[in-house]
């Protein structure tokens, strides 16, 4: 992510009617990796995920200026990860 980008993932409407939520994730600037995306089902219904089906949405803010301190600068424990990440608690 460059340095003056900062992005935030949306669930999207579709979805969130049929109860099943993303979480709302951001992505800061200066960081790098595979975004590993959360989604929880509300109800106590099973839920199909289809694949291509835009289950999300990023919005990305471009700043004036670069960010102070970037998640790449304070050494971000999610920074450069592969795949699905667990959390790193």
């Amino acid at each position: 992510m460059p340095e003056d980008v900062l992005v935030i993932c949306l669930g999207k409407s579709t979805y969130a009617r049929c109860g099943i939520i993303v979480n709302v994730t951001p992505l800061e600037p200066g960081w790098e990796g595979h975004v590993t995306l959360e989604f929880s089902n509300t109800t106590p219904l099973p839920a199909k995920i289809y694949a291509n089906e835009g289950g999300c949405q990023f919005l990305f803010l471009k700043g004036n200026e670069r960010c102070e301190t970037s998640y790449k600068d304070r050494a971000g424990k999610y920074m450069g990860q592969k795949g699905v990440t667990l959390p790193k608690l």
